[in-house]
C-alpha cells in the first residue's frame, strides 16, 4: 500500500495576454502585492498563435510570464485562479477584458496551468477550477503533451519555463 506524504511547495507562475503595457503593469502590481516579490519576468512576446482573444481584446496582443519568489502549496492553485479571475474583472473596457491572466505552477517534473474550461485531460480541483499538466520535464527540458497549446510548444516558451524551473531548483 502506498503511503501519503505532504507535497512540496511549488513555484507560482502567471502568464498575461494584453495590449497595453500600463494594464499589464497594473495587473502585475496587484499580483505582487498579493503573492510577494517577483523573481522572473519574460520579455514581451507577440501573441499571434490564435485569434481567439481578438474579438474581445483586439489585435496586436503581447504575452509575458512572471514567477514569484515565495512558493505556494499546489493544492491552493484553485484559489489563485479565482483571484486572477476577479482581477481580470477589474481591468475591463465595457464588458471586454483588457488583460487575460493565466496562473499555474512549475515543479521539478511539470508545468501545471489552471483553467475554468473542462476537457478530457483536465482534473477538477475545487469551486469550478480545473488543472492540466501542460508541459512535462523529460530529457533535461520541458516537453509538450498532446493537448499542449501551440504557443506553449514553442522553443521560446519552453526556454522561459526551463529558466523558471532553475530558479525553483536553486
Amino acid at each position: 500500500m502506498g503511503k501519503t506524504r505532504k507535497y512540496n511547495p511549488v513555484k507560482l507562475i502567471v502568464g498575461f495576454i494584453y495590449k497595453d503595457e500600463a494594464v499589464f503593469a497594473g495587473a502585475k502590481n496587484k499580483l505582487r502585492r498579493k503573492f510577494g516579490s517577483i523573481d522572473f519576468q519574460s520579455p514581451a512576446i507577440d501573441f499571434n498563435y490564435t485569434d481567439y482573444y481578438e474579438p474581445e481584446m483586439g489585435k496586436g496582443l503581447k504575452r509575458k510570464f512572471i514567477s514569484f519568489r515565495r512558493l505556494i502549496r499546489p493544492e491552493g492553485l484553485y484559489r489563485v485562479k479565482l483571484y486572477t479571475n476577479r482581477l481580470e474583472s477589474r481591468f475591463l473596457s465595457g464588458k471586454s477584458r483588457l488583460v487575460n491572466i493565466d496562473p499555474g505552477y512549475v515543479d521539478m517534473a511539470k508545468l501545471v496551468l489552471a483553467s475554468t474550461k473542462d476537457y478530457a485531460h483536465r482534473i477538477y480541483l475545487r469551486k469550478g477550477i480545473l488543472a492540466e499538466i501542460t508541459l512535462s520535464y523529460r530529457n533535461d527540458s520541458f516537453s509538450p503533451n498532446d493537448w499542449t497549446y501551440p504557443d506553449y510548444r514553442t522553443a521560446e516558451y519552453i526556454a522561459i519555463f526551463n529558466q523558471i524551473r532553475k530558479l525553483y531548483a536553486a
